[in-house]
């Protein structure tokens, strides 16, 4: 069997306890192939709250960026993905592969801080990628406290979230970027997510093109971690706030930016473009409407 050099590509903003976690749960993988090294390039978006610092002292190998605060997530995560290609990471568990440069990497492995993986994850999705072919990529569903499924792939041109199976693999046609394996040959084909696309929606952009290309994509069985935390702000859904600041909140970057959302519904669910790009800033409005006149 070759060996197998995974680049881990992770982003943080203020949240140390909870990237700590994801450390700690990948560093405690077990059932890996003999010889699987990790490579671990983090960035960090600014944080106040020490977790640049507190990576480098709990877990040195990990190779630590830090950028401004104003670097979306989607943008760190390009970083990411260049600095695993450029060197670093040093020896160790969670360090650059052993006798050579990180650059020798046989997948990436998209890993959100927020997400503990369950002990046999990356086994599961190695062992699902080596059964679907060298050209897949594998999606580990996450779930969280209440074991729901939040995060996955997703089908059709309305995303729907798909339930990971038991035992065998779930097709799918893109996916959440909370935990996703791609193979250096996908990575080879469809590249990184795109910087038209600044905070969200990089990650279903990414798995539409590796669709369009050919890739086969699964989500693998069972669930591949726990997302730890509280729910995101409210954000547009806040009640009680009125239609200008919905529309505001909804065509942020951190919602549906109005020409990165364009180019996704454009590239994707022509020819009912034009519909779906006005269909979500519709409903926004009105749902907020329909709240001040009940309120």
């Amino acid at each position: 069997m070759h060996s197998v050099h995974l680049a881990v590509l992770m982003t943080s903003h203020d949240r140390r306890a909870r990237t700590l976690s994801a450390l700690r749960a990948l560093e405690e993988q077990r059932g890996l192939p003999a010889g699987t090294t990790f490579g671990v390039h983090l960035v960090d978006t600014g944080s106040t709250d020490g977790t640049p610092e507190a990576v480098r002292l709990r877990h040195p190998a990990v190779e630590v960026m830090s950028v401004g605060a104003d670097v979306p997530h989607n943008q760190a995560l390009r970083i990411a993905s260049r600095n695993s290609r450029s060197g670093g990471g040093g020896g160790g568990p969670l360090g650059g592969a052993p006798g050579g440069p990180t650059h020798s990497w046989t997948h990436q492995l998209w890993l959100d801080d927020r997400v503990e993986l369950f002990p046999d994850a990356v086994a599961n999705l190695l062992r699902t990628a080596a059964a679907a072919g060298a050209g897949t990529v594998v999606v580990g569903a996450v779930r969280n406290a209440y074991g729901d499924t939040v995060y996955s792939g997703r089908r059709g041109r309305s995303l729907v979230l798909v339930e990971p199976g038991e035992h065998r693999p779930e097709p799918c046609d893109t996916y959440d970027g909370r935990v996703v394996l791609v193979p250096r040959a996908v990575y080879d084909l469809v590249g990184d997510p795109d910087k038209v696309f600044r905070h969200r929606m990089g990650d279903y952009d990414h798995g539409c093109r590796a669709r369009r290309a050919g890739v086969t994509v699964f989500v693998a069985p069972g669930h591949a971690g726990e997302c730890v935390g509280g729910p995101d702000a409210p954000g547009s859904r806040e009640p009680g706030i009125g239609v200008r600041e919905v529309l505001r909140r909804v065509t942020s970057v951190q919602e549906l930016p109005l020409h990165p959302w364009w180019v996704y519904c454009l590239r994707h669910t022509w020819p009912w473009a034009p519909y779906l790009m006005l269909s979500p800033y519709a409903r926004t409005a009105a749902r907020a409407t329909l709240g001040r006149l009940r309120g």
